[in-house]
């Protein structure tokens, strides 16, 4: 019976997410403790890589992250950003979210709806005699990269921001004790054996969201119970809430 889930993600910020619908529909407890935090890396850290933001006329960002430590970056190493500099932005939120550093413009401003790079391709191509500038976490693979290459895009990726382990305290190590793991990415099952390296699954289930962090739980030696998305259950809560009806008796 699963009653305590821990959620590695923070809580929501809006009382209408549905993990709280689910919370009060199934009656377990869900606990949103991060596993992994977002951090900047240095100027001298972003100068060893010999990148010249001011090369480029056109900046892609997958994330708020991302926009947070472009913009925090340009500032350090004092950088004055261009008014004509175009942002493209995987969705609708995340371009919204650069008007915390910049006035937003509808006409340097383009963003795709489904959260994948793939939807803003479209738009991409339509500006291609721009220079995208791509800023990355230093836990990224090439995809995005050999998407831009296949459409023959002027792009170069660089890393401005780290993924790092939210290292447990003592006190939480202790309490550890879930009757379901979820994982959004492969670096939140790197911290679940770092932060417990003598873990056993035992009958707790897990549960993963994307290819990659459900091969990063296998190569762990976990079991995974739970893997989302599916064309049917699109989302985490969708899939959760489907598995949750299965499980009652």
């Amino acid at each position: 019976m699963i009653k305590k889930i821990l959620v590695s993600q923070p809580k929501p910020s809006s009382a209408k997410s549905p993990y709280f619908d689910i919370a009060e529909r199934f009656g377990v407890e869900l606990v949103f403790r991060p596993f992994i935090k977002v951090e900047a890396i240095t100027a001298k850290e972003f100068r060893q890589q010999k990148v010249n933001i001011l090369d480029h006329t056109a900046v892609v960002f997958t994330s708020r992250h991302a926009i947070d430590h472009f913009f925090t970056l340009a500032k350090e190493l004092r950088v004055n950003i261009p008014e004509d500099m175009k942002y493209f932005c995987v969705t609708e939120t995340i371009a919204l979210y650069i008007q915390k550093y910049v006035q937003y413009r509808k006409r340097k401003v383009f963003f795709g709806s489904t959260g994948k790079i793939d939807d803003l391709l479209p738009s991409m191509v339509k500006h291609k005699t721009e220079k995208y500038l791509v800023p990355m976490s230093d836990v990224h693979n090439d995809a995005i990269s050999n998407l831009l290459d296949s459409k023959k895009l002027q792009h170069h990726e660089c890393v401005m921001y780290k993924t790092v382990s939210n290292d447990f305290t003592a006190e939480e190590v202790d309490s550890f004790d879930y009757d379901m793991l979820i994982f959004f990415s492969p670096s939140g099952i790197e911290s679940l054996t770092k932060n417990f390296p003598d873990f056993k699954q035992d009958t707790g289930a897990v549960a993963t969201f994307g290819p990659s962090t459900a091969k990063a739980a296998k190569d762990a030696g976990l079991h995974v119970d739970l893997e989302a998305p599916t064309e049917k259950y699109p989302s985490m809560t969708g899939a959760l809430q489907h598995y949750l009806l299965e499980q009652e008796p």
